[in-house]
């Protein structure tokens, strides 16, 4: 058992117990009680006793067995990742972005929203609202009122420990709105919110450019930016969530970067769009004035990124976000700013998670709740209730 209970507390070594349990099969093909006991290091009679307990709560069920063997087969368990879903939440400034996933993090279910940039706190909540009930919806099908065991949002701007946006300039009328409360009257189970640039981290450090680094700095960079920062393989986010949040400097440029992207107009205006075309999508599609102005986009932001390099000494630096989607156009003016401010810079890699990165990521930190059995108390014994 990697975990050691104190003070002779038997309901807390019986949770280490089953944790570790829980940890060696999700995951993992189907194992047998003695296969579980080497892995965890628990005894086979303490094994037996935990994958029992767990059975009954709903955590594990009995694989079915295999044909053709000869005698009869040893029983294997497996973690039941059908057993519950969670929920991933992204508000951008023109979208709102759900993902359902299974417990092993298998998405079943996406949903997107429109959103006008300038929409008001009013308007953007009830798109929150919106691509949620298509979630839940799709869930609650599947496998009742209480499937969604737990949820994780990313927010723009600052978020206090309290699920609060405790400020944020890039979307109008956000500052102050409490997103953890606001979700807890129509999603079941835990809310959990965080910073943009926190969930492209962790989607980036799970399935992404950074899945192998220690260190690294991950760059959210489009209409908003933010940046993400991982330490010894965890995304670290510091004492009041505010780790990273250089862009409030000034002097480090992101705000000039920011207000660069969000003046430009193209040339000509496609009315018949469903989005309004940003500036990323147009230095995609060959547009002089917009490749320039995000060139000077990435020259403003490296002022910023320098200083973080210049602090953590990352071996990546991941671009995801708005402009991830044009590499050429963003990577050399970007490197020729770190290479000039920084003693070292980098190796810089495009996320090969696209637009899903910051959604990846919310579901990422709803499911590594679950994955502590934080649902319901110690052990979770049953997944919630749905809300009245």
């Amino acid at each position: 058992m990697a975990e050691e209970a104190r003070g002779g507390d038997l309901s807390r070594l019986r949770q280490l117990n089953a944790r570790a349990v829980v940890r060696v099969l999700r995951g993992e093909p189907p194992l047998t009680l003695t296969e579980i006991s080497r892995r965890t290091g628990l005894s086979r009679a303490s094994t037996d006793d935990v994958v029992r307990q767990l059975t009954e709560q709903g955590w594990v069920a009995e694989a079915e067995r295999t044909a053709g063997t000869v005698g009869r087969p040893a029983r294997r368990y497996r973690f039941r990742a059908d057993a519950g879903r969670v929920l991933g939440v992204e508000v951008g400034e023109r979208h709102v972005a759900a993902m359902v996933a299974d417990l092993d993090g298998t998405v079943a279910h996406s949903a997107r929203v429109a959103v006008d940039a300038a929409a008001d706190r009013t308007a953007r909540l009830a798109a929150v609202d919106e691509v949620t009930r298509q979630a839940r919806a799709v869930a609650t099908t599947e496998l009742g009122p209480g499937a969604i065991w737990a949820t994780g949002v990313a927010t723009p701007g600052l978020v206090g420990t309290d699920g609060q946006v405790s400020g944020c300039d890039e979307l109008p009328d956000w500052t102050g709105v409490d997103l953890r409360a606001h979700l807890e009257r129509t999603v079941p189970g835990t809310v959990l919110v965080d910073t943009l640039g926190n969930l492209a981290a962790l989607a980036e450090s799970w399935r992404g450019a950074a899945h192998h680094a220690q260190h690294a700095v991950c760059l959210y960079a489009g209409s908003t930016t933010g940046a993400g920062l991982i330490i010894g393989g965890a995304v670290h986010r510091g004492f009041g969530n505010a780790a990273g949040q250089i862009g409030a400097l000034p002097a480090a440029g992101w705000e000039r970067a920011r207000r660069r992207v969000r003046e430009w107009r193209p040339a000509a205006p496609d009315t018949t769009a469903g989005e309004p075309v940003d500036v990323f999508t147009a230095a995609r599609a060959g547009d002089r004035s917009a490749v320039d102005t995000v060139r000077a986009y990435a020259r403003h932001l490296g002022i910023g990124t320098a200083a973080l390099v210049l602090t953590l000494d990352p071996q990546l630096l991941v671009l995801t976000g708005g402009f991830a989607g044009q590499p050429e156009t963003v990577t050399a003016p970007l490197r020729r700013e770190l290479t000039r401010r920084a003693l070292r810079a980098p190796e810089i890699l495009v996320s090969p998670l696209g637009e899903r990165a910051v959604v990846l990521g919310a579901v990422r930190l709803a499911l590594d709740h679950v994955r502590d059995l934080g649902v319901g108390g110690p052990l979770a014994s049953r997944p919630p209730s749905a809300p009245g």
